[in-house]
């Protein structure tokens, strides 16, 4: 992750010379720039986020309250929060490439990324223990370490089907962010009222 966020600002420096003064920050559904600011600070806002989430990917195994379960699939929490800062550091890429004059439908252009970000989350996620900050968290799998396990085990089917769903976008540009946003929230939705129902059935036994 460290190595990720390093390049991603020694990329922004060396070509920050060649960047206009006012630079895009913000694309619509459609895919087109509706948001600029000045060059400062605007092109550093993706890296510091990506420095915010890599002390906070830190801090949260200190914190949990179930941190003994975070260190149980220690890895895999590992590898989804570098999914997350690559996806980031991805998008901040196309950020300054679009700003170099290479202007392109940054929506297509970020599919590549969230069939990465889906499925690799979809991987690990069945991996996930209990815990307050990483996976479905319901107030149902909260409540149950077998609800827990059962809808991650789920969830963990639907973030890939999500991935594959994504590439759709490519196929149907004019309706690209569709194909991102409606997976996930069906299997977001979904996931709340199956973890809910589990609950209920193993309160019955």
């Amino acid at each position: 992750m460290l190595a990720v966020i390093i390049a991603s600002f020694l990329f922004t420096f060396l070509i920050f010379s060649l960047l206009p003064e006012k630079v895009a920050i913000h694309w619509n559904a459609a895919g087109k720039a509706d948001g600029f600011s000045d060059k400062s600070p605007g092109i550093f806002i993706l890296p510091g986020i990506l420095v915010f989430l890599y002390f906070l990917f830190l801090v949260i195994p200190k914190i949990d309250p179930l941190k003994n379960n975070i260190t149980s699939f220690h890895n895999s929490y590992g590898y989804i929060m570098l999914a997350i800062i690559v996806f980031i550091a991805y998008l901040h890429v196309l950020v300054l490439i679009y700003n170099l004059g290479h202007q392109f439908n940054m929506t297509i252009m970020m599919l590549p990324g969230f069939v990465f970000l889906f499925y690799l989350i979809g991987e690990m996620l069945k991996d996930a223990k209990r815990n307050w900050f990483v996976g479905v968290r319901t107030p149902w799998t909260l409540s149950s370490d077998v609800v827990w396990e059962k809808t991650h085990k789920l969830g963990a089917k639907l973030f890939k089907a999500s991935a594959i769903l994504v590439i759709g976008g490519i196929l149907f540009p004019d309706f690209a962010i569709f194909f991102v946003i409606i997976p996930i929230i069906l299997s977001s939705l979904y996931l709340t009222v199956y973890s809910y129902l589990e609950f209920k059935k193993e309160s019955k036994t």
